[in-house]
């Protein structure tokens, strides 16, 4: 609501209308202020761009009316996945609700304890590095036994590539650059220890990539520079833990039965793998991605 107000304050014509007051109607529908700003807090318009956003997103809000008024004359609204679409998404946004409003005032970290994980991580920070790498991808339908054995005595990407073309396995080449604050803490490690230009493969679910450090660069990151980036990922961990914590109080005290056959997960306590996160989507308290490094709250960091 905080958000809302303070964009209907920094628009001149949010100023002559009041909440609620109709900007458009759409057979009889109407279209309101409200919505209007809602969209726009939605979008995170920034004051510079608001006039234009204005007519964009209210030319969404028609066009979504148009739409919303066809499928209820189609009766598309009773259909039973969208009726149930529609309850799941009013779920997620009550429980983000109660999340919110229970968990949404924990304590910003302080700067000590930003400076305590900056200097007890120099892996992300004082001793940064960058690797450059070069890399084979295939796909993970070709990743057979007899390719994983050339790779193995392969001296190097050309001699796997020049092995490829000759088994007519399609592949591409490409080169990444990498660094220890947003690669999985196993591929850092890994890469610690391999010597440039030896080969070594990672798997992904769809893919394979054959990889072979080119060059090794010192990239240290400054307190400075990296304090915003620590401070949030400490903040999302304080809410992310609150969240669990809240969670566990709640089942402590509910009775919760499991039918059909159904048992309970085995870890169902604070902790849980994405138990709060789920709960509450679609805006979770905090995300990871699957390579781990927002978890560590240093990704993209230059």
């Amino acid at each position: 609501m905080v958000a809302l107000a303070t964009l209907a304050g920094c628009s001149k014509s949010t100023q002559e209308h009041k909440p609620g007051q109709a900007l458009a109607s759409v057979n009889g529908q109407e279209i309101t202020v409200l919505q209007l700003n809602e969209e726009m807090a939605r979008a995170n318009v920034q004051p510079a761009q608001q006039e234009a956003a204005r007519k964009q997103l209210l030319q969404v809000l028609v066009d979504r009316q148009l739409l919303q008024t066809e499928a209820e004359k189609e009766k598309l609204d009773r259909d039973p996945k969208v009726v149930q679409a529609v309850e799941r998404a009013k779920s997620l946004i009550i429980a983000q609700a109660y999340l919110q409003k229970h968990i949404g005032n924990v304590a910003k970290p302080g700067k000590q304890e930003v400076e305590d994980y900056f200097n007890k991580n120099p892996q992300f920070f004082s001793n940064r590095k960058q690797y450059v790498m070069n890399e084979l991808l295939v796909s993970g339908a070709n990743m057979t036994d007899e390719l994983k054995a050339a790779s193995d005595s392969a001296h190097g990407l050309d001699e796997l590539a020049a092995w490829l073309d000759s088994h007519k396995i399609p592949y591409q080449r490409g080169q990444v650059t990498r660094s220890t604050s947003d690669m999985p803490v196993e591929l850092s490690n890994k890469l610690a220890s391999t010597p440039k230009g030896q080969l070594f493969v990672v798997r992904e679910p769809q893919r394979a990539l054959f990889l072979a450090v080119s060059e090794v660069k010192d990239a240290p990151v400054t307190l400075a520079t990296a304090a915003p980036q620590i401070e949030q990922f400490l903040l999302n961990k304080k809410n992310k833990e609150a969240a669990e914590a809240e969670l566990a109080r709640l089942r402590s005290t509910a009775k919760i039965e499991y039918l059909n056959g159904q048992t309970a997960p085995a870890t169902t306590g604070p902790g849980a793998p994405g138990a709060a996160a789920t709960a509450a989507a679609p805006e979770a308290t905090t995300t990871a991605a699957a390579d781990g490094s927002t978890e560590r709250g240093v990704a993209g960091l230059k």
